[in-house]
Parts: structure tokens; sequence; C-alpha cells
């Protein structure tokens, strides 16, 4: 059976179990290495944080697999809104979207009363995403102050024996980290 995504059918387990067990992967995307985890797990989040010496007030972006995966979230917004969002998938492009109802937890969203979203075209990604038939935390892999990690060998060298799994496979072709747009002031942030 022919796939979309180059990941072996254990890889997808192994991903899958880590995530549902509450574990914190590391995973290639369209540009940078990310760090990803069930994002309704606090405990999850938290060790992202720890891990990158974010503080929890910043917030991290949300990464899925199809706009149904994020549709809790879009289809309290008025159409326009939604429309504006929806040009920008599948693609690098992060949207802050109002969170209307705050769907999201805090330690998500972070001191924001919007959450930012992107709807992945990039194959492994998309593979993760519907793995867990969820959305995903995807946040850059790196310490604070640090580069992005470009390769599973800077991944390791960041974060070596504190990961529960990496994802093998590539980086896209972008040279960037995707773009953030705010939806509602139509303002581009990155």
């Amino acid at each position: 059976m022919a796939t979309d995504h180059p990941l072996t059918d254990w890889q997808l387990h192994c991903a899958r179990r880590t995530l549902h067990q509450g574990g914190v992967l590391a995973y290639p995307t369209e540009a940078v290495w990310g760090l990803g985890c069930d994002p309704w797990n606090q405990v999850a989040v938290q060790r992202i944080l720890d891990l990158k010496q974010r503080p929890v007030h910043k917030g991290m972006i949300l990464v899925a697999a199809s706009v149904e995966q994020i549709a809790f979230l879009l289809n309290p917004l008025p159409q326009d809104l939604q429309q504006r969002a929806r040009q920008h998938w599948p693609g690098p492009v992060t949207c802050l979207l109002p969170d209307v109802h705050q769907q999201v937890p805090e330690w998500v969203r972070g001191e924001h009363s919007s959450i930012a979203v992107r709807v992945s075209a990039y194959p492994v990604v998309k593979a993760l995403c519907n793995a867990v038939d969820s959305p995903l935390v995807s946040t850059s892999c790196n310490p604070a102050g640090r580069a992005p990690a470009r390769s599973p060998w800077q991944v390791q060298g960041y974060f070596h024996g504190q990961l529960d799994w990496v994802v093998p496979g590539a980086l896209g072709g972008n040279r960037q980290p995707s773009r953030i747009i705010d939806i509602v002031t139509g303002q581009q942030l990155r």
C-alpha cells in the first residue's frame, strides 16, 4: 500500500505510543526540527517548556494535518476570518486565531487570547497529526537563545537523552520558519 509520507507503520506506531503516553518527540518540519507533544497533556507541554527554557506565558504553536483537526477553533469565528485563515493552508503559514471559547489550555495558549495554528502540508507532520487524529504542539527544537536544530545530530546535541523519541526524516525545502499572520489585523508578525 502506498503512503503519502516517508514513515513506516512501525515509526508511526512509535510516534503514536510516545504521544499517547505523554511523551515528547522531535520531528522534521518544513524548515527546522520541531518538538512536539499532546497539547492537552500539561505535563508533556511543561517538559517541552523546561527543555527549551521557555516561559509558559509566551505560548506555543499548534500544528494540524487538516483544517478539520482545528475546526473547533475556526467554527466559532466569523466567516471572513475563517476564510482568511483557510487561504494560507495547508502550508508554512501560522495564523493567530482568536480562541473565542478558550478551548486551548493556557499552558499552550500562554497569556494570549489567541492561539497560533498551522495546517501543514509537510508529509511527516501530517502523518504524525493523523496518527493521533489531533493537532500537536509544534515548537522549534532548540533551547532558548540557540539556533533551531537543522539536523538529527543537532537535536541530539541539544537534548541528548531527554526526548522520548526522534522521528526519522529530513527537513522540507524551506529555509525560514513559518510566517506568522494575525488573521484579525492581517499583520505579519514574522
